[in-house]
């Protein structure tokens, strides 16, 4: 079945340039179309214009967009979604004074999440976490990346990874899978990481990929969590098992987790609130994306990554929204992309690049989604009619989102 969209007041997010990812100064430029239509076939985008040059089409649904604004759906690249319960005492623990290490210090945190989920059955996981799928879905995500790791036994990390499978089998949105066992330390392994390790290695790792339950390996590299070490081998033993490196690093120092990542073709480098010179610079020319979580730093009060540095030294930088209970309680792609704007100096086409073609890329996507491209999935969402491009990111908590279309179909209408 074809869908037709018309009436629409400006097309956002157009590339026919064929690149995967948009780097530095490009960054900065976004296609645009007004008063346009867009045409798919089935779950691709088939074609697009402005009104003047529509065709007649024939056995096709018909949207009237009525002036309202058309743009890719958002790509989130790192969500840890699938958890039990919430956390809402550490946050009256954080306003009290503790740290995000402190609180894990005592027993908190990553472990706090994981004593729960071992109490949770899977089809409860399942519900709770499918509430969380429609809850970004009516805020513009259309693809989605979810890590285990909140297991830290090989059972639990099992069922977790098991219900993003069935997410991935039951949700309009496009779902990618990663095993992230090295998350924190379990507590059956407590005084023993170097065993824990072991364990992930040895036992996590075949497991999670003979049953082909996950896209790629992700390990916590940071301080008083996992050393550089520990982690490369674990994107060692991940990439014997046909798992691609994402990994978790400089979050809360400069701990040498961006420059293992490279060194093992990381897809990714994830959260980078601690950046130095020489972390930049160990990211160019690579095919690793920078992959920034400011959905945490502003949750945890802490700095924001130097998305402007990163950007002005020709860097391509993604967005994703960290969407955790513990340290980003909110999958609002709009939001982190206010955040890139306000927090970071970001224009609004450079956060919505990051949020879109770039978080696609951080996902191996990119060639799919991301972008209004002939031929890409037909995933995006229309809004009201907006006086700017800026309004998006200004108005963040505006519901401006009328309709939005997953693989060709409508999805949500708000």
């Amino acid at each position: 079945m074809s869908l037709l969209v018309k009436n629409i007041g400006t097309l956002v997010g157009i590339d026919e340039s064929g690149r995967l990812r948009v780097e530095g100064k490009a960054m900065a430029e976004i296609g645009m179309l007004e008063n346009a239509w867009l045409l798919t076939d089935g779950d691709r985008i088939k074609d697009y214009g402005t009104m003047e040059t529509l065709p007649h089409i024939e056995n096709c649904e018909v949207l009237d967009a009525k002036g309202g604004w058309l743009f890719p759906s958002f790509c989130d690249s790192h969500t840890h979604i699938v958890y039990a319960g919430s956390r809402e005492q550490e946050f009256l623990d954080k306003i009290n004074g503790l740290s995000y290490e402190e609180i894990a210090k005592r027993g908190g945190g990553i472990l706090n999440s994981a004593d729960r989920l071992h109490d949770t059955s899977e089809d409860e996981l399942y519900r709770q976490a499918m509430e969380r799928i429609d809850e970004i879905v009516a805020m513009g995500t259309g693809l989605v990346e979810i890590k285990s790791g909140y297991g830290l036994t090989l059972e639990d990390e099992l069922k977790i990874l098991r219900v993003i499978r069935r997410i991935r089998q039951t949700a309009p949105i496009e779902v990618r899978a990663t095993f992230l066992g090295a998350h924190a330390v379990g507590r059956a392994y407590k005084g023993r990481q170097a065993e824990y390790v072991e364990h992930v290695c040895r036992d996590m790792i075949p497991a999670v990929a003979k049953e082909n339950l996950a896209d790629f390996v992700d390990v916590f590299c940071d301080r008083g969590f996992f050393t550089v070490e520990e982690s490369a081998k674990i994107m060692e033993v991940g990439a014997k098992y046909g798992l691609r490196a994402k990994i978790h690093a400089n979050e809360l120092a400069i701990s040498g987790g961006v420059e293992v990542g490279v060194e093992h073709n990381a897809l990714s480098v994830d959260h980078l609130e601690s950046m130095g010179d020489e972390q930049i610079e160990a990211l160019r020319g690579t095919g690793t994306m920078p992959t920034m979580l400011p959905g945490c730093a502003f949750f945890l009060g802490i700095s924001y990554p130097p998305a402007r540095k990163m950007i002005d030294a020709g860097l391509a930088v993604a967005l994703a929204s960290d969407f955790n209970p513990g340290t980003a309680p909110s999958g609002n792609m709009r939001f982190v992309v206010s955040l890139g704007s306000i927090k970071m100096k970001m224009t609004p086409a450079e956060a919505l690049n990051a949020a879109t073609l770039n978080s696609a890329a951080a996902m191996g996507l990119s060639q799919d989604f991301g972008s209004i491209t002939r031929g890409k999935v037909a995933n995006f969402y229309l809004t009201k009619p907006l006086p700017s491009l800026a309004y998006l990111p200004y108005a963040h908590q505006t519901p401006i989102i009328r309709k939005v279309i997953l693989k060709g179909v409508v999805v949500k209408t708000n």
